[in-house]
């Protein structure tokens, strides 16, 4: 193999490498988001009953 094979090879890795960094870092954020919005369903379940019966005078 020569130097301009190899040194080709090695960015092109490089840039394949780069790729699924991004790609992980844009899953990681959609799971931290889907986390952060089921914490929120969670929180607001605490009390089911709430606002479900109105008291209304005629």
């Amino acid at each position: 193999m020569d130097i301009s094979a190899l040194s080709s090879l090695a960015s092109t890795t490089s840039a394949a490498n780069a790729i699924e960094v991004a790609l992980l870092k844009k899953t990681m954020d959609s799971f931290e988001d889907s986390g952060n919005d089921m914490v929120r369903m969670m929180e607001s379940s605490v009390m089911p009953y709430l606002g479900q019966n109105i008291d209304v005078s005629v």
